[in-house]
């Protein structure tokens, strides 16, 4: 009989990511996060000595990372394209989870951190958000926005996305996002058209 594979590291990310996107971190135990990604624990901590928090840590960056790419493949079509890819991807993950999981990044970023202390993931998440920002600022400034209005455009792309998916799984509706990408449209175009 041969012996089952151990998961790959990046699953277990990938499979904490997604756990962390329906219940957040803090409700959340290594144990859990183990059995979601179907992983042995003791494979678990061998991948992640430190624990929970670093697991944590990769499973934000592993999300954040995972935008970046479609970002940056979408934006090369210009801002419109890349802010429709960024709200069809957030769309897809709610929609597919019936409104379970929204974004990881998001979920980490929201929960309180120990007194006195910025735990890496919550590092990782501000990472992140700069992170599509500056790619959503660098596309906006290659097509001729006002430099004035790139970084607050930029912002409020990453801000209204990320709160129309925690609208839509509260609502248990894609609304919110529906009519969040109607409106990031009309303001990215008339920003492109100045």
């Amino acid at each position: 009989m041969a012996k089952p594979s151990t998961p790959s590291r990046e699953r277990i990310v990938a499979g904490a990511a997604d756990m962390i996107s329906r219940r957040g971190l803090n409700a959340t135990s290594i144990r859990e996060l183990a059995k979601h990604a179907r992983a042995p624990l003791g494979s678990t901590y061998h991948y992640f000595p430190e624990g929970k928090g670093q697991l944590a840590t990769e499973a934000v960056r592993y999300a954040g990372e995972a935008v970046v790419r479609v970002l940056r493949r979408e934006l090369e079509a210009g801002p419109v394209a890349g802010v429709r890819a960024f709200l069809t991807l957030w769309r897809g993950n709610v929609l597919e989870s019936d409104f379970r999981a929204g974004c990881p990044v998001l979920a980490v970023a929201v929960e309180e951190p120990p007194a006195d202390e910025t735990p890496p993931a919550l590092a990782a998440a501000a990472e992140a958000f700069d992170s599509w920002e500056q790619l959503l600022a660098d596309a906006l400034r290659e097509h001729g926005a006002d430099p004035a209005q790139i970084p607050a455009l930029a912002a409020l792309v990453v801000a209204s996305v990320e709160g129309a998916v925690a609208m839509c799984r509260a609502k248990h509706s894609i609304q919110p996002l529906d009519q969040v990408a109607q409106q990031l449209e009309v303001l990215i175009t008339a920003a492109l058209d100045r």
